[in-house]
């Protein structure tokens, strides 16, 4: 039996640890949080509609026909005491308000990267470095998307060396997963402290 938030095994709440899924329109986030969700994810998907023609560019992501207005929210259990929130943040500036609210308390965000839009990403690459959140960039492998060396992205978005690029598939649970442990691992190697010598 799955113990709940409500009555936790053992009477103890587990420590909980929030990630933020952020990135351009139509870069994946919200399946990226449905491939990786224990729970069926909570989404807040409107269609598009001739009122965001526009304002919303859905130049080479024509077949998207809609969009997060608010946030996603999925969980993964890790342990008995231990569960990772995700809240995936809208993709659009016009909703970007909406960030300060959901980066509260993260310990660090994945950014997913589209190479069919790349400059996409770049609103979410500043966010996170203007706020010292740790982040690391998730190149989503669309089918018949451009294919770029790893190198070419990190240069093309100008990345500290520090921050991992990884590629990634936002269908895939595993590959998913993945993008996460390197997020964590991430976030536990910038608060080791520097060697003394």
């Amino acid at each position: 039996m799955v113990s709940t938030l409500s009555e936790p095994a053992g009477g103890v709440l587990p420590s909980t640890v929030k990630i933020l899924i952020a990135g351009g329109f139509g870069a994946g986030k919200t399946t990226y949080v449905g491939a990786v969700s224990e729970i069926e994810p909570l989404t807040t998907e409107e269609r598009l509609t001739e009122v965001g023609v526009g304002i919303d560019d859905t130049s080479g992501v024509d077949a998207k026909t809609t969009t997060t207005v608010a946030m996603d929210f999925g969980r993964i259990t890790i342990t008995a005491d231990l569960v990772l929130y995700l809240f995936g943040t809208p993709g659009q500036d016009r909703f970007s308000y909406l960030w300060d609210e959901l980066a509260l308390g993260a310990i660090g965000a994945v950014v997913l990267a589209d190479t069919r839009r790349l400059a996409d990403c770049f609103p979410s690459v500043d966010y996170f470095e203007r706020h010292g959140t740790p982040f690391i960039v998730a190149v989503n492998c669309f089918d018949g998307a451009p294919v770029y060396d790893a190198e070419e992205v990190r240069m093309a978005l100008d990345l500290d060396p520090q921050v991992p690029l990884v590629l990634c598939d936002a269908r895939n649970r595993k590959s998913a997963k993945q993008g996460l442990i390197s997020l964590v691992q991430h976030v536990i190697a910038a608060e080791e402290p520097a060697p003394v010598g």
